[in-house]
């Protein structure tokens, strides 16, 4: 997963900030947790006020959403030192939010080693909203809700011969990978129905709709309207967001640097910025301005003509 584009760090100080420890993700693991179950207990109590209960939905259904962050950085096993304890946690945060990290391992990999070259990186598999009315539908979470849906059934009973980053060797695995996942949720979905809690429908499933429109918010803002290239510097923005965001995002905010040198643990990518900065074409102050001028540009988005194919 090199960059196409020249290290921007000195060697020495790439190995500093290379350096894997344990202590910064087992403490974003935690709190995250702790976030989803503070949230879900809040909303599970019927006699708390309205306002209070809804608070706590949206803040159950943002760590849920934002689960991917933390599956994101454990599938390129940087979080913590240990391959398994990585894989492990990847797996369970891949569970909270509807991904299965055994098969996006794969494809992530693919998206860096050719990111967002047409044809070449899966993510542009997936549609760009160039309209008002298609924006407005991906923000919503539906096209996520909807193809998560296909992807799953695809990876459960479906043909994987054709999928570039899926091979052989590692189609069985991935395949009992997501065989074990929907396990887990057909037995929530027993125990919710036997037990007449609804448990998998009010404290998970709605939550995390409620957190998929931000999620959406901050991933569309990675690489829409950047390079169709090569070049680390310019098919990545960087943006620059409030501490709160960088919390819920295991710092992914700071996508250039994470893709330029995706070897750095989530918890180096702030010094790395201080390194990287001067050096990046989209670098872009807040969320809002990011989506304002993806706005008025919307037609722009689209894949150059025949970049679709591969």
């Amino acid at each position: 997963m090199a960059p196409a584009t020249p290290a921007l760090i000195e060697r020495s100080r790439l190995a500093e900030l290379n350096s894997l420890r344990d202590g910064p993700a087992l403490r974003r693991l935690l709190a995250h947790l702790g976030l989803i179950a503070a949230g879900g207990v809040l909303w599970g109590q019927q006699a708390l006020p309205l306002a209070l209960r809804l608070a706590a939905l949206v803040a159950c259904g943002l760590g849920l959403a934002t689960c991917f962050a933390g599956l994101h950085e454990c599938s390129h096993r940087t979080a913590f030192r240990s391959k398994r304890v990585n894989d492990a946690a990847a797996w369970l945060l891949g569970l909270l939010s509807f991904y299965n990290a055994t098969a996006y391992r794969r494809y992530h990999q693919w998206h860096h080693r050719y990111t967002h070259q047409p044809g070449l990186d899966p993510e542009l598999d997936d549609p760009v909203p160039t309209s008002l009315p298609a924006y407005l539908l991906e923000l919503s979470g539906w096209t996520w809700w909807t193809g998560k849906l296909q992807g799953y059934a695809q990876l459960l009973w479906g043909d994987l011969s054709a999928v570039p980053y899926l091979n052989a060797q590692v189609i069985p695995q991935v395949r009992r990978s997501v065989w074990l996942q929907m396990g887990v949720y057909l037995a929530l979905a027993a125990l919710s129905v036997i037990g007449g809690s609804g448990f998998l429908l009010w404290f998970w499933l709605l939550p995390l709709a409620v957190g998929q429109p931000f999620l959406r918010f901050v991933l569309l803002a990675e690489h829409s309207g950047c390079s169709f290239s090569a070049d680390g510097t310019a098919n990545t923005r960087t943006t620059l967001t409030n501490p709160l965001v960088r919390w819920l995002m295991w710092n992914m905010p700071f996508h250039a640097e994470h893709h330029l040198h995706a070897s750095l643990p989530f918890h180096a990518l702030p010094a790395a910025h201080q390194l990287i900065a001067p050096h990046l074409e989209h670098l872009d102050r807040g969320y809002l301005s990011v989506h304002r001028r993806l706005l008025a540009n919307l037609p722009a988005l689209a894949l150059p003509a025949g970049g679709a194919a591969a």
